[in-house]
């Protein structure tokens, strides 16, 4: 079984990937969604609220039923294959990620694709404004901070950020998924891109490999 490739950025200099440190630290924020709300409804006009107004109406479970369905998808032997990173190479979004990290967007044909997989999902749906897209864990994280959508608590359709290592630092993400759960056990249960062998699936994580969760603006809520 091969090893899981973290999602962590890359360096497509010349078509090969290679890991990378983030630069430098994440900014202070003057606020962070705390709290954990996972769904549409904030009093506050904000950019994604505005943005939010003219978006399909989706909701968490809306969201959880279409990642869950993708359960099985797998990568080939190179790393590559999946409509997730096919979807990424085709999208404008991947032109400008290769303005900022360098390369050449052919290299994201076999690049770890958990983001990938996350914002394909956001985009299938219609509220990628609102939940984001990138290939770069670190960079997808820091969107939702600095969209004051950014906490600890552990939400259905949240956008779970992990650590593998214990890192409690934006800088330290390598991997990304969704929330399916709390199981209020000191676990979380997820469904995850380019997990286990490379394959969509659903696992269970102890929540100590957690760095944080990014929470989309979700233009509908479910039944309480």
């Amino acid at each position: 079984m091969r090893a899981l490739k973290s999602c962590i950025r890359v360096a497509l200099a010349g078509g090969t990937l290679v890991s990378a440190v983030a630069a430098g630290p994440v900014a202070a924020f003057a606020q962070t969604q705390g709290d954990g709300q996972a769904v549409a409804g904030n009093s506050d006009v904000t950019p994604l609220s505005k943005e939010a107004a003219g978006l399909p109406k989706v909701s968490p479970s809306q969201l959880l039923k279409l990642a869950e369905s993708q359960v099985g998808i797998h990568e080939n032997s190179y790393g590559g294959g999946t409509k997730f990173q096919a979807w990424y190479m085709s999208s404008p979004r991947a032109q400008e990620t290769v303005a900022r990290d360098g390369g050449n967007v052919s290299a994201y044909a076999n690049a770890a694709w958990c983001d990938m997989f996350v914002s394909w999902v956001g985009n299938k749906l219609g509220i990628r404004p609102v939940l984001g897209s990138d290939a770069y864990t670190v960079a997808h994280a820091r969107w939702f901070a600095q969209n004051n959508r950014w906490g600890s608590a552990p939400k259905p359709g949240a956008v779970v950020f992990f650590a593998l290592n214990g890192g409690k630092s934006i800088d330290s993400i390598d991997h990304v998924g969704f929330v399916i759960k709390d199981n209020g056990n000191g676990t979380i249960q997820t469904v995850e891109g380019n997990t286990l062998s490379g394959e969509v699936a659903i696992r269970t994580r102890p929540t100590w490999q957690v760095a944080g969760y990014g929470y989309p603006y979700y233009t509908a809520s479910d039944p309480a």
